[in-house]
């Protein structure tokens, strides 16, 4: 997907993570994520890129499905839908 077509995904659930180092945004992802309904859609904002590289990987791991990122204003936007 391209950034214009995330950008429009509805998601539900945001976890706000800026501001925290590795591997922060991805605890709090792991824990954000239990609130978001099967198939559902959680969006991770993080200031710190390397959310970029551990959120896929972990979302392959355990089976959910990484939609892809992009970056606004210093901030990045990681979506996965949930697929377990």
């Amino acid at each position: 997907m391209d950034t214009e077509e995330l950008k429009k995904i509805k998601v539900d659930k945001v976890v706000d993570a800026r501001g925290s180092a590795c591997p922060g945004p991805l605890l709090e992802a792991k824990r954000g994520m239990t609130a978001v309904p099967m198939g559902g859609i959680m969006e991770v904002l993080s200031s710190d890129e390397g959310t970029c590289e551990d959120i896929p990987l972990w979302s392959k791991k355990v089976g959910h499905e990484y939609l892809g990122n992009y970056e606004e204003s210093g901030v990045w936007h990681i979506l996965v839908t949930r697929g377990k």
